[in-house]
């Protein structure tokens, strides 16, 4: 019966908003409003959890050029694509476009947020958390860092002749951002990292000249929260990522086996910040395989101002799609290869220019020795032909990538 009765209003909204529709359909810039209140909606999600989220930005941007109308969950949205148009969503200010999130996330994570922030607030945030996430500030985890992967290895993985790498991924990258950002351990262990703990807490309670606090209570703990949130989902997705090419690609795998860090180590010796510096191949296919397998392929914001050119909505939300797989941008995007470096504002899987994501530096260093681990241990090959993955927003892999893994003979060398 509710089913009836919401059909019944479906059919009566329908005339309305074909009549408003035509009303303005000469109006800047091109593109529909979809179904009434769904919107484009349904299409969009239908897509990403195929997989085709790619393919249905594509097919838009062919139809309509870079820049069109749309409606996605419940709200008058405009797309945008391209360098320009990234350049604009990372550089201009809240005046233009808001960086206001949705709803459920600052409820969850709450009002204070460097996402949520522009201006001198978000650049007074970010330049607390880069005060701690930086080279000179990072240092000092590789050690522990290194201790955690071995840690997770000599649990999960030795001894096993079948993982599934996702699970195991997020399993990790959580407990490395509990231990060495949060330093929530058990026992004793927990009150010997208090100090660097503390480091970190008195980093972003760097006072003003005037002696007030740069950050409060409140910007503290809102912000210690995305970045859990940020590195436990990110890091792992490339993790899952990378380590599934490794498997498809033994040529890849041997080349990074080869770098100089794999050649000169001694079994049993602790990776430090020097021999992360040489994996320099390692990263770039880490960058290749992020290129082509972002975290997210749409990021939505709020745009207060009403432009001209945008008769839509005094309210409206900005869209915009990856420039990853763009063929005019990256010849060929899914072939590794030695490219020339992106253009600015192209390659934007940590954000871009003022809005760079702060933890780059550590998700580099976490991905480095990781993976040095994995290919100086263990072999691995997909232990299964579906190895496939659906977008719910974020990849989800079907099976959650389970691989053949084989302990390597120790020599003496890794």
């Amino acid at each position: 019966m509710e089913f009836v009765n919401y059909l019944s209003l479906l059919v009566l909204l329908i005339p309305i908003f074909l009549f408003l529709t035509k009303k303005t359909s000469n109006k800047l810039p091109p593109g529909s409003m979809g179904l009434p209140i769904v919107g484009h909606s349904l299409s969009l999600l239908h897509a990403m959890r195929a997989n085709k989220g790619e393919a249905w930005f594509h097919e838009r941007i062919r139809k309509y050029g870079p820049i069109s109308k749309l409606s996605l969950f419940g709200t008058p949205t405009v797309f945008l694509h391209g360098q320009a148009a990234n350049k604009f969503i990372y550089t201009c200010d809240s005046k233009t476009v808001s960086n206001q999130q949705p709803a459920s996330m600052r409820r969850v994570c709450g009002e204070k947020i460097i996402l949520e922030l522009s201006g001198e607030d978000h650049k007074r945030i970010r330049g607390a958390l880069v005060s701690f996430l930086k080279h000179e500030a990072l240092k000092q985890y590789v050690g522990k860092m290194d201790e955690e992967v071995r840690k997770h290895m000599e649990m999960h993985w030795h001894g096993k002749n079948e993982v599934n790498v996702m699970p195991l991924m997020k399993t990790l990258t959580f407990n490395i951002i509990c231990s060495l950002i949060f330093g929530i351990e058990r026992g004793a262990r927990r009150h010997a990292l208090r100090g660097l703990f503390q480091n970190m807490i008195e980093g972003m309670l760097i006072r003003n000249e005037d002696n007030s606090a740069l950050l409060s209570d409140e910007e503290i703990e809102d912000n210690a929260v995305i970045i859990m949130v940020g590195e436990y989902d990110t890091s792992s997705i490339l993790l899952t990522f990378l380590i599934r090419l490794l498997a498809n690609e033994p040529s890849i795998y041997a080349a990074i086996v080869q770098e100089e860090i794999a050649k000169s180590k001694t079994l049993g010796e602790l990776l430090p910040w020097n021999d992360l510096t040489k994996m320099k191949y390692t990263w770039r296919v880490a960058m290749e395989t992020l290129k082509y397998n972002p975290s997210w392929v749409l990021f939505l914001q709020e745009g207060p101002q009403r432009y001209r050119i945008w008769r839509i909505s005094s309210t409206k939300r900005v869209a915009t799609s990856m420039t990853h797989m763009d063929e005019t941008i990256f010849p060929n995007p899914t072939r590794f290869e030695k490219q020339a470096p992106a253009p600015p504002y192209c390659f934007v899987a940590f954000g871009g220019g003022p809005r760079m994501r702060p933890g780059y530096e550590f998700a580099r260093i976490e991905t480095l020795a990781i993976i040095h681990y994995l290919v100086t241990q263990f072999t691995c090959k997909l232990s299964c032909i579906d190895d496939s993955f659906c977008r719910d927003p974020m990849p989800v892999f079907n099976q959650g990538l389970p691989i053949h893994i084989k302990p390597k003979k120790s020599n003496g060398a890794i």
